[in-house]
């Protein structure tokens, strides 16, 4: 397995027992340590993946996967701008 990169201030979990089927996890952001760590760095696209550890506790680390080649080539898709969270 390689080197797992965590994201201060980023903290899932398994949902609620009562949470309907659509829910698939809970996200809590801790803004200050969040915002410290987002500064640090330069990637204008951040991917995470929401993982299971052996232990059945639910956590978020960063996926650094990149192509042979250095650039995927991906962009959210929904807008022509590339970012499919703006209003």
């Amino acid at each position: 397995m390689s080197d797992l990169e965590f994201v201060d201030g980023f903290i899932a979990k398994a949902p609620s027992e009562k949470a309907p089927d659509y829910v698939k996890a809970k996200v809590s952001l801790k803004r200050d340590e969040l915002i410290r760590w987002l500064q640090q760095r330069q990637d204008e696209w951040i991917n995470l993946e929401i993982k299971v550890g052996r232990t059945g506790k639910w956590y978020a680390s960063v996926d650094n996967w990149k192509p042979k080649g250095g650039s995927d080539g991906w962009k959210p898709q929904g807008r022509s701008d590339g970012n499919p969270f703006r209003q």
